[in-house]
């Protein structure tokens, strides 16, 4: 056994709904599960790029009943009893919570890699090295976050500002974090972005069980004493029963608001050089997918362009001829029931566009 990665686990976050890619991605069918960038899925790519490091026998994924199927099929290789079912969203720290349970049952020394399904990397090899310097950092009993070196004043991403250096793994720096910042308007982003001391957060972390159960129980008593629950039934055939009785009191909080805000000993690694893109917005793809020399982006779709740049147009099936004529910076989404049609600009608003559609209690979602 590889003693760099014994007791060393990752755990897939997969049961977003991605609403920001709709009408492509649905309730049923979200964007982790759907071929964006290739021919395999966001998710598929997610395990892909974890080999050499994790074996299948060593892969969590946390999602929600009805998505369950569809990326078991997609990954077989993952133990069926590695897919562990959140009955309803709950936010990121019950995930972690609920996933840190199940590993603590398995191993009491285990170390986890809390990662995404959805996220595009360019640089994979670096991405493990990240994940090797982080767990290192994790057995000394810091929470690791990944720090994505920022290449705009985003104001749709948390930011992190590192404090100075406290050690060296792997090769890599890692720094102690000062404080987390929550989506910023653009003229702090700028501010942060000019000061060279933040990162993106990249809500991806790496800590051991152990140690995360413990701020888990000193920051969100209320969820600790419910996953204890859920761990006293864990080994039973009760166990199905109780997260179903469990789950519908947890309140909603993200592992980001819930512990690592207030958490001591945080440390992030700048992933500088990554290449990595979260694939939020129809509008990201423009960063990730080839152009041709007009700057239009075309993805299964019958297209025939006249005087037309830097548009994207996706088209799902067999669908029918897209024509466009005279029109810059669009993004054209056909599928079979919905056709959307935005500038790419505007491409962030599809989200409420979704939330319009659910108050409608439209079928389209």
């Amino acid at each position: 056994m590889n003693l760099e990665t014994e007791h060393y686990y990752a755990v897939i976050m997969a049961g977003g709904g991605g609403t920001r890619l709709w009408p492509l991605s649905r309730q049923a069918r979200p964007k982790q599960m759907i071929p964006l960038v290739g021919e395999r899925s966001l998710f598929q790519i997610a395990v892909d790029r974890l080999k050499g490091l994790f074996p299948p026998e060593r892969i969590f994924v946390v999602t929600v009943t009805e998505q369950a199927r569809q990326l078991q099929e997609q990954c077989p290789q993952i133990p069926a009893q590695n897919y562990l079912i959140e009955p309803l969203p709950r936010g990121t720290a019950s995930v972690v919570g609920l996933a840190a349970v199940a590993l603590q049952q398995r191993d009491p020394e285990a170390v986890m890699a809390v990662l995404t399904a959805d996220h595009i990397f360019k640089n994979e090899e670096h991405f493990r090295t990240l994940l090797r310097a982080a767990r290192q950092a994790a057995e000394k009993d810091h929470l690791v976050t990944l720090g994505i070196t920022p290449s705009y004043p985003a104001t749709g991403f948390g930011y992190i500002q590192q404090g100075d250096k406290v050690d060296t793994c792997h090769s890599l720096a890692v720094y102690r974090v000062k404080r987390f910042v929550e989506k910023p308007p653009e003229v702090q982003a700028r501010q942060m972005l000019a000061s060279g001391d933040y990162a993106w957060n990249s809500g991806m972390f790496v800590w051991r069980v152990a140690r995360i159960l413990g701020e888990l129980e000193h920051q969100m008593p209320a969820l600790h004493a419910q996953l204890q629950e859920i761990a006293a039934a864990w080994p039973s055939p009760q166990r199905e029963a109780v997260v179903q009785q469990v789950w519908p009191r947890i309140q909603p909080q993200t592992i980001d608001y819930g512990v690592m805000e207030h958490a001591s000993d945080v440390v992030v690694i700048p992933a500088e050089g990554l290449g990595w893109n979260d694939v939020g917005s129809w509008e990201a793809l423009f960063d990730v997918l080839p152009a041709d020399a007009q700057g239009n982006i075309i993805i299964h779709a019958d297209h025939l362009p006249l005087d037309t740049q830097r548009t994207l147009i996706y088209q799902q099936g067999d669908g029918r001829l897209i024509v466009t004529i005279g029109v810059d910076d669009l993004v054209v989404v056909d599928t079979e029931d919905v056709l959307l049609v935005c500038k790419k600009d505007d491409a962030q608003k599809v989200r409420q566009v979704v939330q319009q559609l659910k108050e409608d209690n439209r079928s389209v979602l």
